[in-house]
């Protein structure tokens, strides 16, 4: 199959964003991979979200990631970390 408009968006994101984040993405027809992970400096929770999208809904994935991050004081805490890809190839079995 030909995936030339596809895209996968890898979002690492909080745990206490994580369900927000889950919920809005699968209420907008997103399908969704949910990894368990954890990193940065004080090995805090977090999750890696994969999606494999169309290019014409990688901006709505990423305005769900970003508007469903809840505001922090502390500067220095990253809400999400987020990568888009080109997609080569992509195939269901």
């Amino acid at each position: 199959m030909s995936s030339k408009n596809m895209k996968m968006v890898i979002a690492i994101v909080r745990d206490a964003d994580l369900d927000d984040i889950l919920d809005t993405l699968l209420e907008e027809n997103f399908r969704v991979t949910r990894i368990a992970s954890s990193g940065g400096f004080f090995r805090r929770g977090n999750a890696t979200l994969m999606l494999g999208v169309t290019e014409e809904r990688v901006e709505k994935a990423l305005e769900i990631i970003r508007d469903r991050c809840a505001p922090s004081l502390d500067l220095a805490v990253k809400h999400a970390t987020v990568f888009v890809l080109d997609i080569d190839r992509f195939e269901q079995v």
